[in-house]
């Protein structure tokens, strides 16, 4: 993972993880909602055992919500995970700790899928992928999903040797047997652990073209969420746009693009280290 997506994905992570809420205007009805729980640790550190890396909390080891071992094979993973939880305040805001969240997603597989089940899931998506739907309605519109949109389907069929088409009305595109038997096949070469990082992106972008492109970093994590909100920034533009409300939306969507594309490059970089070690 180089240097440059790296610090684009930390800094969109510590930009999600810094927002201030706002109060509404005077006559808007706010909901009250639990308090979150308090900080109940001072420091936090990472424990090396022959499992992998655990999360300690002064001197409790971290546990998921089932209550299984908080071990990852991955020590920066580890460390990631321990800087979210450091970073809390008073309270700990477990709704911002995505990072966190994916690990205990990945540690305790709370629906028990399996490796084909996730992929299965994200092949299923391809026919729904937001870029391939595209309109013919507006001019304005058209062209910039062309000159935006286009480009990054046309790296796709040439990275993974596919040859998925845009659809220009609500029709599902069409996608052939063999381009789904290529994309398994990349899926597949991931960890089940892995996997859950994907699905994440992909649910954040709604969008399997634009996750791949981002994990492989032929967009940042800022571009591929603009490219995912593509129409409707272009709707903003004559309707006005709501700071504490589209804004927000935005940060928080790359909040949760660069904990995902952070999750899947350090599951992998351990492996790469293994396979180092051995030669």
């Amino acid at each position: 993972m180089n240097g440059k997506l790296m610090l684009g994905v930390i800094r969109a992570l510590r930009v999600g993880n810094c927002r201030q809420w706002q109060a509404p205007a005077a006559g808007i009805t706010v909901r009250h909602y639990a308090s979150p729980p308090k900080r109940f640790y001072k420091k936090t550190s990472v424990l090396s055992g022959d499992g992998g890396y655990e999360v300690v909390l002064d001197h409790r080891k971290l546990k998921t919500p089932k209550g299984s071992p908080f071990v990852v094979r991955s020590e920066p993973l580890a460390i990631a995970v321990a800087t979210e939880f450091d970073a809390q305040k008073e309270h700990i805001e477990r709704s911002r700790m995505h990072l966190s969240a994916l690990c205990f997603t990945a540690i305790d597989n709370p629906n028990q899928l399996s490796k084909l089940d996730m992929v299965n899931y994200l092949l299923n998506f391809i026919a729904t992928d937001t870029v391939l739907f595209q309109y013919d309605d507006e001019t304005d519109l058209q062209d910039l999903q062309v000159n935006e949109w286009d480009p990054v389907i046309a790296w796709f069929n040439q990275r993974f040797e596919t040859n998925l088409q845009k659809t220009m009305d609500i029709t599902p595109p069409q996608v052939s047997e063999q381009d789904k038997m290529r994309i398994a096949k990349h899926l597949q070469s991931y960890s089940l652990e892995t996997l859950h990082g994907f699905i994440f992106a992909v649910d954040t972008l709604k969008s399997i073209i634009l996750a791949c492109a981002v994990i492989e970093q032929m967009l940042t994590v800022e571009k591929a969420v603009a490219l995912a909100r593509l129409e409707e920034e272009y709707q903003l533009k004559f309707w006005g746009r709501v700071e504490w409300a589209h804004d927000l939306s935005q940060q928080e969507l790359q909040s949760r693009l660069a904990a995902a594309v952070l999750f899947v490059h350090l599951n992998c970089s351990e492996n790469f280290v293994k396979q180092k070690l051995i030669l």
